[in-house]
């Protein structure tokens, strides 16, 4: 074992990458192809180990198994010939049985990750404590506290060798130094996933899971510095964490695109007696870290230079009396400057802070390489701070007049527009196509709403809706309020401040106004008022953006192509019955959130037909999702009985979807007129 052009060669990333996805999927992937790519790695490449960055906390129901099990229970359940045939093809599709058989009595780690949420669910289960209940008692340990945990399904974890959480431990700045190799969890303790897995190849050599020892020096028996694995000390703080011994940026080990191991276009020789990771860098799967080294980090390259940096003991040891050494900085180095820099030119007094910088952070490599961390972070904030406090009043007293001006600007313009405005004012003298996600909301009925309130009851009505979605738009999800027509609402994602999440932000935020109208009608309800409804259209595009409009008024506002059929998409959600209509180029961008589709429709005026969809809370429910699919696919292809049979299913579950109603309608004014050869199954509107 050993290093390979700059590479550490132990450890392979098996990347869940861009490519991948393309190729396999969107993730997860069915657990029939993890029980394959499991298999292969050990059988084909011959790893020594695997870890899995990522946690099986949901059914794998890609195989149809659901809808055999009911109507093998229901309406099938006299049927023997059904029965026969169900009993034999059952086992095949059982996915989940499939991984859990791959993994057992193999050298495989599972992840999983705890959650701080004040309700925070329990989910699946936990592997056992490294430590029992009482280990640190009279301890002074800081350990982090959990509500909850989103764990394995039981029967992965009871199959797999050994698990363990990937909760990472950003400091105050966002930026990820360490790693909690101890959680805290109902008085136990559980180890992290790279804890994990290096027990598990200490394991290897001895054939029995090493335990972990906590460790005090003789001096302060009250204070952890260590963990003892088996003979490997590893150095942690005083909250059981780990400073990442980072060997570089992205790319100190071998990425290998999992899709290349599913295709055996790599060579068994390349990955024999590997450890291997499996994590993605996928930018859409999200697990993606602030460093020291790399604005972005892929998560799993952290754990594995924490395996390396344990194997090796390059671990980085911060003793106790560094505290001491870190409030002798702060006092004798700020009182230094503190008398200094007032009697020095600005020249001399720049020199000045920049030695005594350079003093400190000299100090603070020597010691370093020494195998110990000093804290030095805070005094050089403080030194910073006494130089910028005393060359910077001037500056603040002159920009009076700025910042009062700027503070009136505030109360007609959101105030993330005013901050990039001060940066960079000339960027908003001219308008600029962006690429923007639009949305539209309205509320159903309003007509008869106002008819049942009297004038100062509406005005009260209307506030607090406006009020309630206005928040999960612009403070909980990013957007900026464009304008309010009447009950009717206009924003949008991406501008003035870039948003490569533009799409996925306004999608959740869609979705969050929907459930934050059925809370709100509890309240409408007790005050005797009528119930709220509202309809919702996304859309994305290239669009005109910036501050437009004449010379007696101007606005912050869009336009374009885009923006109309946003609007157009919220007006037609009443026809179909559904909450939300998102456009193809808005459910493009977003692959975390599961959407139906839900009719292809050409308006006047386009020639070309688009497809609309429905973003679905959760998961959605996976058989009615299964019958729509296959009702939509009949419906198109003109099996008229197929599509009733489906329907009608689906009318069963969810009496009175306008959804379900409306293509049942359609279906049989196709059977009663049946459409010409070159019906494409597109919904033609007359109007726009």
């Amino acid at each position: 074992m050993g290093m390979g052009d700059g590479r550490d060669e132990r450890i392979v990333i098996l990347d869940i990458d861009e490519r991948s996805l393309g190729e396999i999927g969107r993730w997860p992937w069915s657990r029939r192809i993890m029980a394959e790519l499991t298999d292969k790695l050990f059988e084909r490449y011959g790893v020594a180990l695997v870890g899995f960055d990522v946690v099986w906390a949901e059914q794998d129901t890609s195989s149809g198994i659901e809808v055999l099990d009911a109507l093998a229970r229901s309406e099938l359940k006299g049927n023997a010939d059904f029965q026969k045939r169900y009993s034999r093809l059952r086992p095949t599709l059982d996915f989940e049985a499939r991984f859990a058989s791959s993994l057992k009595g193999r050298p495989v780690v599972l992840g999983y990750y705890f959650n701080s949420e004040e309700r925070a669910v329990r989910a699946n289960a936990l592997p056992p404590p490294v430590l029992p209940r009482g280990t640190f008692a009279g301890v002074n340990v800081l350990f982090p506290q959990w509500a909850g945990y989103t764990g394995n399904l039981p029967v992965y974890l009871k199959s797999a060798a050994g698990a363990g959480h990937f909760n990472p431990a950003p400091d105050f700045d966002g930026i990820s130094r360490r790693v909690p190799l101890l959680a805290e969890f109902d008085g136990e303790y559980y180890e992290a996933l790279s804890l994990a897995m290096v027990r598990a190849l200490l394991a290897q050599g001895t054939g029995e899971l090493p335990q972990v020892r906590p460790g005090f020096p003789e001096d302060r028996p009250d204070a952890l510095e260590w963990l003892d694995v088996g003979g490997v000390k590893i150095p942690v703080d005083e909250g059981a964490s780990a400073l990442i011994p980072y060997r570089g940026k992205k790319g100190s080990f071998r990425y290998v695109p999992l899709a290349d191991i599913l295709r055996d276009r790599v060579e068994p020789q390349d990955l024999k007696g590997k450890i291997a990771l499996v994590g993605t860098t996928a930018p859409a799967l999200q697990d993606l870290r602030a460093t020291p080294v790399d604005a972005s980090y892929p998560g799993v390259e952290i754990h594995a230079n924490l395996i390396v940096g344990m194997l090796d003991n390059e671990i980085k040891h911060r003793p106790w009396y560094t505290a001491g050494a870190e409030i002798f900085f702060l006092l004798v180095g700020g009182l230094a400057l503190s008398i200094l820099i007032p009697r020095l030119s600005a020249l001399w007094a720049t020199i000045a802070t920049a030695l005594g910088i350079g003093l400190m952070v000299g100090l603070n490599i020597a010691v370093w390489h020494g195998g110990l961390v000093l804290p030095i972070a805070t005094s050089l904030l403080v030194a910073a701070a006494i130089y910028t406090m005393n060359m910077a009043y001037g500056y603040f007293v002159e920009s009076r007049a700025k910042r009062r001006l700027a503070g009136r600007f505030r109360e007609y313009v959101p105030p993330e527009i005013v901050e990039k405005m001060e940066l960079n004012p000339q960027e908003y003298d001219k308008p600029r196509d962006a690429e923007l996600t639009i949305l539209f909301s309205d509320v159903r009925g309003f007509t008869g709403i106002s008819e049942a309130l009297s004038p100062e009851e509406l005005r009260e009505y209307i506030n607090e809706y406006l009020t309630e979605m206005s928040g999960i738009i612009r403070d909980r999800h990013r957007g900026t309020l464009d304008k309010y027509i009447g009950d009717a609402i206009m924003a949008f994602w991406g501008a003035p401040i870039a948003d490569p999440q533009h799409a996925r932000n306004a999608v959740r935020a869609a979705l969050e106004m929907q459930r934050q109208c059925a809370a709100l009608n509890v309240r409408l309800a007790a005050r005797g008022w009528p119930r709220l409804e509202i309809g919702v259209g996304l859309n994305s595009g290239t669009v005109r953006v910036g501050d437009m409009g004449s010379r007696v008024r101007r606005a912050y506002t869009a336009m374009g192509d885009a923006v109309n059929v946003a609007s157009r998409l919220e007006g037609r959600t009443k026809t179909y019955g559904v909450g939300i209509l998102a456009g193809e180029a808005t459910r493009s961008q977003v692959q975390d959130v599961v959407f139906r589709e839900i009719d292809r429709i050409r308006v006047k005026g386009k020639d070309e037909a688009v497809t609309i969809y429905e973003p679905l809370q959760g998961a959605g429910d996976e058989v009615e999702l299964r019958l729509w699919e296959q009702a939509l696919s009949d419906y198109r292809a003109r099996r008229w009985e197929g599509a009733e049979m489906m329907l009608r299913e689906l009318h069963r579950m969810r009496p009175g979807h306008g959804l379900y109603t409306l293509y049942a309608e359609r279906l049989e004014q196709r059977r009663r007129q049946p459409p010409s050869d070159d019906w494409d199954g597109v919904t033609v509107f007359d109007e726009k």
